[in-house]
C-alpha cells in the first residue's frame, strides 16, 4: 500500500490560507444562513464481521441503511488473529483511515503494503477487486472504513488506489480547533485527493474549555453526517444537548455545520459529506450495482473468475 506507483506526491503541497474561527462573543450565532441541524442520531453498536473482528456499524444497519452516496461506515477494533481475509468488491470505493495501529493489505493484482496510524487508503474497487485486510501488529488495531457508492457510469472502471501517509495529510490548527483534511476543504485548505464521487472527509479535534467552536461550510446540495470518535459535543445549535462517542449524526439541509465543545475533555469527530448520486442501489454483500440483473452478473463473474475477476482463479493472500 506504500508502493511508489500509487502514492500521491503530496510533499509539494503547503497549506496557505486559514479561516478564522468565530470569537467567543459570537458563540450563539451559527454564521450560516441555513445552518445544518441534526435530524437523526444513531448509536453504533458492536457486531461481528470478517473472521473474529468487531466493528461498530453506523451507516449500513437497519436504522440507517443508506445515506446517498454513502453505503457503510464501520469503526473497527481488531486484534490478531482476527481480521478480514480474502473477500471481493465491485461497484464502489472503500476508504480506510487508521486511528491506532496498522493494517496490512494484499490484493489479487499484486498490491501489498501496510498503513499505520493516521494513514489513509482510498481504494476504488470499480469492476473488481479481491483483497485481504489484516492487523499488522499485536494488540488492538483501530480505524474507520467508509464505503462510497459509484455512479453507474463508473461502476466498471479499472481499480485504482490513492494512499496517503499521515505526514502527507494537510493539517491546520487555529484557536483550539485542529483539522486533518483527508478530502475536500477546511479553513481555506484544499486536499489534493481526487474523489470520483465528490466527497469531503475531515477529521476535527476541538480542545476542551472555553466553549471551543467550529463553523464548517458544506455544499448545500450534499448529504452529510458526523461520526463522533471520542468526547462529546454540541452540534448544529448552541442550545442543543451534548452527544457522545460512537454516535452517527445525520445532518439536515443547509450551508454549514456549527459545533461547540463545552466539556472538560477533547472532542474528536469526522465530518463527511458527499454529492448524492440519485440512482437505484442494489446491494448483495460486497457487490453494489444498480439492478438485480447486474448483481446476478457480478455473482457469475466472481464465481467464474471473469469480467474483472480473472486473477482470482489462482490467487490467495499470504
Amino acid at each position: 500500500m506504500r508502493a511508489v506507483a500509487h502514492r500521491l506526491l503530496l510533499n509539494l503541497y503547503k497549506p496557505t490560507i486559514i479561516r478564522k474561527i468565530m470569537s467567543a462573543s459570537d458563540q450563539n450565532s451559527s454564521r450560516f444562513d441555513r445552518p445544518r441541524l441534526v435530524i437523526k442520531k444513531v448509536l453504533a453498536k458492536p457486531q461481528r464481521e470478517g473472521d473474529g473482528a468487531v466493528v461498530r456499524r453506523s451507516i449500513g444497519r437497519s436504522e440507517l441503511k443508506y445515506l446517498d452516496p454513502f453505503l457503510m461506515l464501520d469503526e473497527f477494533a481488531v486484534s490478531p488473529p482476527a481480521g478480514f481475509p480474502d473477500h471481493p468488491h465491485r461497484g464502489f470505493e472503500t476508504v480506510t483511515y487508521m486511528l491506532q495501529g496498522a493494517f496490512t493489505h494484499q490484493d489479487f493484482a499484486g498490491h501489498h503494503g501496510t498503513i499505520g496510524t493516521g494513514d489513509v487508503q482510498w481504494m476504488t474497487a470499480g469492476r473488481g477487486i479481491i483483497h485481504s485486510e489484516m492487523p499488522a501488529g499485536e494488540g488492538t488495531q483501530r480505524g474507520l472504513q467508509l464505503w462510497i457508492n459509484l455512479a453507474s457510469k463508473d461502476k466498471m472502471i479499472e481499480p485504482r488506489y490513492q494512499e496517503l501517509l499521515s505526514e502527507d495529510i494537510a493539517r491546520v490548527e487555529r484557536e483550539g480547533v485542529e483539522v486533518r483534511i483527508i478530502a475536500g476543504e477546511a479553513m481555506g485548505v484544499q486536499s489534493p485527493v481526487y474523489t470520483r464521487t465528490p466527497t469531503m472527509y475531515l477529521d476535527f479535534t476541538l480542545k476542551p474549555g472555553g466553549g471551543t467552536q467550529l463553523h464548517q461550510p458544506i455544499p448545500e446540495s450534499w448529504n452529510s453526517f458526523v461520526y463522533i470518535i471520542e468526547g462529546e459535543g454540541v452540534f448544529g445549535s448552541f442550545n442543543s444537548s451534548p452527544i457522545g462517542a460512537n454516535h452517527v449524526l445525520v445532518l439536515g439541509p443547509g450551508d454549514g455545520l456549527s459545533v461547540w465543545n463545552k466539556s472538560t475533555k477533547s472532542l474528536r469527530f469526522v465530518l463527511i459529506g458527499g454529492q448524492p448520486i440519485g440512482e437505484p442501489v442494489v446491494q448483495y454483500g460486497p457487490f453494489v450495482m444498480n439492478t438485480q440483473a447486474e448483481i446476478e452478473q457480478t455473482i457469475e463473474d466472481y464465481h467464474y473468475s471473469k469480467n474483472g475477476f480473472e486473477m482470482a482463479k489462482y490467487w490467495r493472500s499470504q
